[in-house]
């Protein structure tokens, strides 16, 4: 009897061990199909099609400035910037972006509640729904923007949602597994989309 505890517990850790590290070479596969081909460009003909909504999550400069750039061409017939800090104005914002007419005052909207990606896409949802809008332009940055796509899919599931990638200046992507900032922030992103795409397949199983 003895005997066949120590082989079955031997066993028992030899499995484990073993189903430990087929799970980290998955998860590191995983990793460089997700970072690899980081989303750069816009969509075809995204750069063209015009929405009722532009959204834009702040955190970034660069895509409060596309947000304000696409609204002053047109592209959509307002601006909701969820996620701003309490006390900030829409002058203030306005200021901080180039060529930016104050003409298009009016016609930006700010979110002083959500803290994260989920209440973004919930606000931005309850948003839509009192502007009447169905389709929107959604600005961020083009690492997040997969788990992004699909925080605001379950949130805003009869809107369509355009993706409107932005490269973070100070982001390494060439050879980011040499960059210890690059590799952290990938890592860290692609747990997060794991997580948020097992929700999103559940939401789509209860549907």
């Amino acid at each position: 009897p003895d005997m066949t505890f120590k082989l079955t517990a031997k066993l028992r850790l030899t499995i484990g061990t073993s189903a430990l590290l087929i799970a980290v070479i998955a998860w590191i596969g995983g990793l460089i199909h997700f970072a690899e081909p980081m989303p750069e460009d816009i969509p075809d003909n995204a750069e063209i099609e015009q929405t009722d909504a532009i959204v834009v999550l702040t955190g970034g400069s660069n895509r409060l400035q596309n947000g304000i750039d696409l609204l002053r061409d047109g592209k959509a017939r307002k601006l909701f910037v969820t996620g701003v800090y309490q006390g900030v104005e829409v002058k203030e914002l306005l200021g901080l972006a180039r060529n930016a007419p104050d003409a298009l005052e009016c016609c930006i909207e700010l979110d002083y509640n959500a803290a994260d990606t989920v209440a973004n896409a919930m606000e931005t949802a309850r948003w839509l729904e009192q502007q009447g809008y169905s389709s929107v332009r959604l600005v961020t940055s083009n690492y997040p923007i997969k788990r992004r796509m699909l925080e605001f899919r379950m949130a805003a599931p009869e809107a369509t949602i355009i993706p409107h990638p932005i490269e973070p200046e100070d982001l390494v992507h060439d050879g980011w597994w040499h960059n210890g900032q690059s590799l952290k922030l990938y890592a860290r992103e692609y747990t997060k989309y794991l997580v948020t795409s097992l929700r999103y397949a559940l939401y789509r199983l209860s549907r």
